[in-house]
């Protein structure tokens, strides 16, 4: 087994062999360069509480214990704000040794502020599929702005699959970026990952730096691409000449990289967590960035990063060009057949400030 990241052959090919066993055949699209969308099942049940099952205990029983009532999501659900919801998934795994996943929200799902997390039997940490599992999947959801309707099939989160351990060392990772431009706009701190800084100087003649959400809004059908009309679920925010955005505790952001982004198609991506040294707020749900992601010859140079924030317990002020999170790269085991964005109907390929691909 070639140590890296898994391409989308790769994928394709262990759910030929059973090392993923999905409830019905993979759909179109589900399969991207680096990493496969998972899908809801058909049972939902809202919780007490957030969980983890921990070693030795299955998450089903778990679910049991805490459930309030059991949703059948064949004809759709709408979940609501402020609740913790479990699904089951279709897709099940039998990894073999040597072989594990990590797991985040999609783009579409970070950027509507629906709080994703994958959990595993066993399992002592969200998003994580630990080497040589074999079992169910669940999705831990909720929505913290915008309720949403969801249904079997809904792809709300995604599983990248890795042998051995192919995250760059700062080393190597400088050198790329010096050879492949990872990052545009001059030299950024090599330091566990790339630096990425907030662009709070305006992106259009108007001065528009991002937006925040709106309370009290209509459904998000998650399935429905163009069917919200953005002023219904969002306040522009525009530059004020200060440079500095203060961000309230109970409201959440989108905001866009300063710099452009680069994935070269020998390479994974993914922004890593909340650093506690960078402030008070976490930066981006949906970590995930394909191959390809900002690369010339698939139709995507220019692209940004975007930014899905959340200040945490107190209101937090951010300046234009702040570091607000970094970028780790993984070496690819092969380089896959398409690259992002190269007719994929990739959403957020050479994008700016974006939101995500159900609004219009």
């Amino acid at each position: 087994m070639v140590d890296g990241i898994f391409s989308d052959a790769m994928i394709e090919a262990m759910v030929r062999t059973g090392q993923i066993r999905p409830a019905a055949p993979p759909v179109a699209g589900q399969i991207q360069p680096a990493s496969m969308d998972l899908r809801l099942g058909k049972r939902c049940w809202r919780v007490r509480a957030s969980f983890l099952p921990g070693p030795g205990r299955n998450a089903r029983d778990r679910i049991a214990a805490i459930a309030l009532h059991e949703i059948d999501l064949s004809d759709g659900a709408v979940l609501e704000t402020g609740c913790v919801y479990v699904a089951e998934l279709c897709e099940a795994l039998a990894l073999p040794a040597g072989m594990a996943a990590s797991a985040n929200p999609k783009s579409s799902t970070g950027r509507i502020d629906v709080f994703t997390r994958v959990i595993v039997d066993g399992g002592a940490a969200f998003d994580v599929i630990p080497d040589g599992y074999s079992g169910p999947l669940y999705a831990e959801i909720s929505p913290k702005t915008f309720p949403v309707l969801v249904r079997t099939g809904s792809r709300l989160s995604q599983i990248r699959f890795r042998s051995g351990q192919p995250r760059l060392d700062d080393a190597t990772l400088a050198a790329l970026d010096r050879s492949e431009t990872l990052i545009a706009g001059g030299a950024h701190p090599v330091s566990a990952g790339v630096a990425v800084s907030v662009d709070l100087s305006g992106f259009d003649g108007a001065g528009l730096i991002g937006y925040r959400g709106k309370r009290h809004t209509g459904l998000v059908d998650v399935d429905k691409v163009g069917a919200c009309r953005i002023a219904d679920y969002w306040e522009p925010l525009t530059a004020d000449g200060s440079g500095a955005l203060v961000l309230d505790p109970s409201e959440f952001y989108i905001l866009a990289s300063k710099e452009a982004v680069h994935v070269p198609p020998d390479y994974a991506a993914e922004m890593v967590p909340f650093d506690p040294l960078v402030g008070e707020f976490r930066v981006h749900y949906a970590g995930f960035f394909d191959p390809g992601f900002g690369h010339m010859a698939a139709g995507g140079a220019g692209a940004r990063a975007v930014l899905e924030v959340r200040s945490h317990d107190v209101p937090f002020i951010i300046e234009d060009g702040q570091i607000v999170g970094r970028l780790v790269y993984e070496r690819m085991a092969e380089r896959p057949r398409t690259l992002y964005g190269a007719g994929l109907g990739s959403n957020y390929q050479a994008q700016g400030l974006k939101l995500s691909k159900h609004f219009k």
